[in-house]
């Protein structure tokens, strides 16, 4: 089991030795986002993780890519709603180099005013591509739907405006609150020594200060339906149901009712629609779940002709499984949810992400067997009470992108699902 410590300022470290490893995997993270943003700022915290690659204490920006690379290592960065993340890949031996790169770029970005003015212009491309790419986009708009007017219903992109308002000083003041050291948490894995670790968590980071950002405002799943025409061949659905907080009592059964849906080709959603139908030729189904609220989603690309008839069909599968989960796929769904737990824990980097994302989200590191024996805890009868409990609210968001003929498809859903 990997250990924790806490340094004076607050700044958590996660020492995951892993023998017989040649590599290492170093994530920082900080346990705030987009969720974070009010409109004006929306996306600052993405736009201020690309804004630290192009100058990070005494490196240039091909200074910090070729420091990392020259030593075989890769390096990258994720924002999301609730945490922003900067991971490091080395061999063993690369440790000292990955925790003074990433410190650099979490605490000492350089953030020039004319950097920043061509980050904005590569941004706003990235904001253009998204609204190019069918797929993305739909999700986007169900989104939008899911949580209307608050934070998680905005794009973690932002907008050209929105990213347009940011100036160096500002960006800085926001950077002090993102990534305050009350929020961060240093994890690395495999090929390291964990004297090591936190002799550099403490160099690096120790004395990391600043003021924490105003905590995110609680979200609402409020539901909704977007409809958007575009010249396409297909129809892209996005179909969400209102799901539940990480540490809600209800999370694994959620899991497991979500993964007998749409988990995989044996699931109901993939052997009715597609299968015996033949109504989409791609369907799942997934859990999203943050702090306080979460979400099941449903995504589907098909025949125009053919999306209304579907968001019926899955309507019905959400319903028919709300009833009653049988036992040969309650039993699948879970070696499923077990199988991904223990595939993913041999990935170094997926191990210190994981670690780094528990921290944050529950205060503390989860056993490998004690997720495990979550998972096997939950019962049919377990399964249909969670799936009840969210169906009552009677509540579902949606998205349709595609011809004319698919628009109504996820009013649809919602009519056969609640009437």
């Amino acid at each position: 089991m990997p250990s924790v410590h806490t340094l004076g300022n607050g700044v958590r470290v996660v020492a995951d030795p892993a023998p017989g490893f040649e590599t290492l995997a170093l994530t920082v993270a900080a346990g705030r986002g987009a969720r974070s943003e009010d409109e004006a700022r929306s996306g600052w915290s993405h736009l201020l993780e690309h804004m630290v690659f192009k100058g990070a204490g005494p490196r240039s920006a091909r200074d910090i890519v070729e420091a990392i690379e020259a030593r075989g290592g890769q390096i990258n960065a994720a924002t999301g709603y609730e945490r922003t993340s900067f991971q490091v890949r080395a061999l063993a031996g690369g440790l000292r180099l990955g925790m003074e790169v990433t410190a650099d770029l979490v605490l000492r970005p350089t953030l020039d005013a004319g950097d920043l003015a061509r980050e904005i212009e590569v941004v706003g491309q990235e904001i253009a591509e998204a609204a190019d790419a069918p797929d993305d986009l739909v999700f986007e708009l169900a989104q939008a739907e899911a949580f209307a007017g608050q934070p998680l219903g905005r794009p973690v992109l932002g907008s050209e405006t929105s990213i347009a308002g940011a100036e160096p000083q500002a960006l800085e003041a926001w950077r002090a609150g993102l990534y305050a050291p009350d929020r961060l948490v240093v994890s690395a894995a495999g090929a390291i020594d964990e004297t090591e670790l936190l002799a550099l968590a403490e160099e690096y980071f120790g004395a990391a200060r600043g003021g924490g950002a105003a905590p995110a405002p609680s979200a609402r799943f409020t539901g909704g339906r977007a409809a958007e025409r575009r010249k396409l061949e297909q129809a892209h659905l996005v179909l969400f149901l209102p799901g539940v907080a990480a540490d809600d009592p209800d999370y694994f059964a959620v899991r497991v009712f979500a993964e007998a849906l749409g988990g995989g080709m044996s699931s109901r959603l993939f052997q009715e629609a597609r299968e015996r139908l033949g109504l989409a030729y791609a369907i799942d189904a997934f859990t999203e779940a943050y702090a306080d609220t979460g979400l099941i989603g449903i995504y589907a690309g098909c025949a125009a002709r053919h999306a209304a008839r579907l968001a019926e069909v899955a309507a019905l599968e959400v319903a028919k499984l709300a009833e009653a989960i049988e036992p040969a796929e309650l039993e699948r769904a879970k070696a499923q949810l077990k199988a991904g737990l223990f595939m993913g824990r041999e990935s170094l980097a997926a191990r210190a992400e994981q670690a780094a994302a528990q921290i944050l989200t529950f205060g503390r590191l989860l056993a490998p067997a004690e997720i495990a024996a979550a998972v096997d805890a939950v019962g049919a009868a377990r399964v249909r009470t969670a799936a009840q409990r969210l169906l009552g609210q009677r509540l579902a968001a949606g998205a349709v992108l595609g011809p004319a003929r698919a628009m109504d498809a996820a009013e649809r859903f919602a009519r056969a699902l609640f009437g």
